[in-house]
C-alpha cells in the first residue's frame, strides 16, 4: 500500500491515478485553501500554533481563521466526496501546517506551488532563501515529511521563469538541501497519453537519496498520432452520462474505455445567439483569434472557462443551425471537462458547473500522472 499525501491538492489528480492503476493507497493528509484569500498574519499564527500540542489542536486553530470567510471551499467538497480521508487530516493552508505531524508516515507527496521568482540572489541560504514564497513551504513539508518520493508539477515555463533563475534555486534546494536525486524536468503533453487535449506541463520527481533503487526515467507516451478517441468521442452527444451504468470508465489495466451510446447534454451550455456572436468574432482592428471550433484535440482547458472566451481560447461544439442558417454551438459539459481531464463517470461532481470548470481546468490531467506512477513504481522503491 501506498502512503500517500497531497499539497495543492485540488480534486485529487493522484488519487485517481491510484484508483485506476488498481493499486492500494491511504491518504496521509491533503491540503488545499479552494482558493479562498483569507488575510492572516502568518508570523503570528505560527507563533500561536508552535504553542498546541497535537495537529488536532492545530487544524482547529487553522479552521477558525478560515472561519470569518463566508466562501464555501468548493475543493474540500469535491475532495470529500471523492475519497477517504479523515477530515481532521485535509487541511486548508499550507504554510501553517506543520509536516512533523506526519513525520515517518509518507510515501509519496504530490503537488505543485504557484512559481514565484525567489527575492535572494546566492544559493547559500537554501529555504531560508526561498522565505516568502509557497515553494518554501512546499519544500519544508518534504524536509519535515520526509517522504521517499515527491511528485511536483508547475507551468512549462518554470525552467525559463525569472532567466532561469527560479528553477536554479528550486533544483538547488530539491538536491543539495532536501536531498532528493531529482530527475531534471520534463514537459510533458496529455495528447501523448491518450486524452484528446492540448496541456503541457512540468513535472519534476524526486527520489530521496538514502533509498538504494533504481533511477526515475519519465514516460514517453503512446504520442498524438496514436489518441484511441477524440473530443467527439466523450462528448455527451455521443457518450451519454448514465450515473449508474458508466459509458466513460476504465479498465482492468486502468486504460479509459467509452460506450458510444447516444445523449442529450443539458441545454443550459447552449450560447445564447448574443453570446455566440461574441465567441465566434475574429478579433477587432488590434487583435485577431482564431475562431475554430469543433477540434478533435481540444484546447488546453483552463480555469476560466465559465466566462465564454473567444472560441480561439476555449472549446465550443456545434450542435445544429438556426432558421437563419447560422451555427447553434455550446460550450462543453463540466462532464465532458471531466472527462478530458481524465476522471472517469464514477467521479462525483457534487459543486456547480462554474466550480466544475474551474476544478478541472486546475487539474493535472490522470492518464499523465498514471504514466508518472507507473514508472516511480518500477524503480522499487515502494515496498508493495
Amino acid at each position: 500500500m501506498i502512503k500517500l499525501a497531497t499539497l495543492f491538492s485540488g480534486i485529487g489528480a493522484i488519487e485517481q491515478s491510484l484508483i485506476r492503476l488498481h493499486q492500494d493507497y491511504e491518504i496521509v493528509f491533503a491540503c488545499d485553501n479552494g482558493e479562498i484569500e483569507v488575510d492572516i498574519d502568518i508570523e503570528k499564527a505560527k507563533k500561536e500554533i508552535s504553542h498546541l500540542h497535537n495537529k488536532k489542536e492545530k487544524k482547529k486553530y487553522v479552521d477558525n481563521l478560515y472561519s470569518i470567510s463566508r466562501k464555501t471551499n468548493f475543493v474540500k467538497r469535491s475532495y470529500l466526496a471523492n475519497y477517504q480521508i479523515n477530515e481532521d487530516d485535509f487541511h486548508l493552508d499550507v504554510r501553517l501546517l506543520d509536516g512533523t505531524d506526519y513525520a515517518g508516515e509518507v510515501d509519496l507527496l504530490v503537488g505543485g506551488s504557484p512559481c514565484q521568482s525567489f527575492s535572494s540572489i546566492g544559493f547559500q541560504g537554501g529555504l531560508e532563501d526561498a522565505r516568502g514564497t509557497l515553494f518554501y513551504d512546499y519544500a519544508r513539508i518534504i524536509q519535515e515529511v520526509q517522504p521517499k518520493v515527491f511528485i511536483y508539477e508547475n507551468v512549462r515555463g518554470l525552467t525559463t521563469h525569472d532567466e532561469g533563475r527560479t528553477w536554479a534555486k528550486i533544483k538547488d534546494i530539491f538536491m543539495n538541501t532536501l536531498h532528493y536525486k531529482i530527475t531534471e524536468p520534463r514537459v510533458l503533453n496529455a495528447s501523448d497519453f491518450g486524452i484528446p487535449q492540448t496541456r503541457r506541463r512540468l513535472f519534476v520527481v524526486g527520489i530521496r537519496d538514502d533509498l538504494n533503487v533504481m533511477d526515475f526515467e519519465y514516460p514517453k507516451g503512446i504520442g498524438t498520432e496514436n489518441l484511441p478517441f477524440y473530443l467527439q468521442d466523450l462528448l455527451e452527444d455521443n457518450c451519454a452520462f448514465d450515473p449508474i451504468n458508466f459509458n466513460y470508465y476504465y479498465d482492468k489495466n486502468g486504460n479509459i474505455t467509452i460506450n458510444s451510446i447516444p445523449g442529450h447534454p443539458d441545454e443550459r451550455f447552449i450560447l445564447t445567439p448574443k453570446v455566440r456572436d461574441y465567441v465566434l468574432k475574429s478579433g477587432t482592428k488590434n487583435f485577431r483569434t482564431s475562431i475554430e471550433t469543433d477540434k478533435p484535440i481540444a484546447r488546453t482547458l483552463l480555469k476560466t472557462m465559465t466566462q465564454h472566451h473567444r472560441a480561439g481560447v476555449d472549446n465550443y461544439i456545434t450542435v445544429g443551425f438556426d432558421s437563419e442558417g447560422k451555427r447553434i454551438i455550446r460550450s462543453l459539459t463540466d462532464r465532458e471537462c471531466m472527462r478530458l481531464m481524465g476522471y472517469p463517470d464514477s467521479f462525483k461532481i457534487v459543486v456547480s458547473p462554474m466550480q466544475a470548470f474551474k476544478q478541472a481546468g486546475n487539474s493535472i490531467v490522470v492518464d499523465v500522472m498514471m504514466a508518472i506512477v507507473r514508472n516511480v513504481i518500477g524503480t522499487g522503491v515502494f515496498d508493495i
